[in-house]
């Protein structure tokens, strides 16, 4: 007997709702993360269902190429997300089981990058946007160093996760 895992998916952009359907359709279990957004157009604002990771989709499946190959026959389908090529990386149960409770809770959910003291990382958002440095963590927030190496100086600004992406 083959286990079911979960395995990451890669979407063709802005295809997320298209390809959750068309898995659905082939009786493949398939977890699409979403988040209320406000989206705003010239003449108006709406709240919008939005793909918390936009790109990715989930699929519950046993570790068998009939499967995959199912999948990767979906419309939008680009590949699976992997370590070692050719090779699905399978998604801990216990991490789809926590992103679920997230998304029943009541919280504003925002996705974080992956942040650890001494990463190189730019600015997204705010007056600083492009700016690249490095980020070491204080209490509840970062602080982004840009190094000027042959001073042997930095300079460094408070901001929060949320603002932050790896270079």
């Amino acid at each position: 007997m083959i286990d079911n895992n979960w395995y990451a998916v890669y979407v063709k952009s802005r295809h997320e709702f298209v390809t959750y359907n068309e898995l659905i359709q082939k009786n493949i279990e398939t977890f699409l993360p979403l988040v209320k957004m406000l989206r705003y157009w010239r003449d108006r604002k709406k709240i919008i269902d939005a793909p918390l990771f936009p790109g990715y989709i989930f699929v519950y499946l046993p570790a068998d190429p009939q499967y995959f190959l199912s999948v990767l026959r979906t419309k939008g389908v680009v590949r699976f997300v992997d370590y070692e090529y050719g090779k699905p990386a399978i998604v801990s149960s216990e991490e789809i089981k926590s992103l679920k409770i997230l998304l029943n809770g009541d919280g504003n959910i925002t996705v974080y990058p992956e942040l650890h003291e001494g990463a190189r990382v730019s600015i997204k958002r705010g007056p600083l946007t492009g700016a690249e440095g490095i980020i070491q963590r204080k209490e509840d927030h970062f602080i982004f160093l840009v190094n000027i190496n042959i001073l042997g100086r930095s300079v460094g600004v408070k901001l929060y996760g949320c603002d932050l992406e790896a270079s």
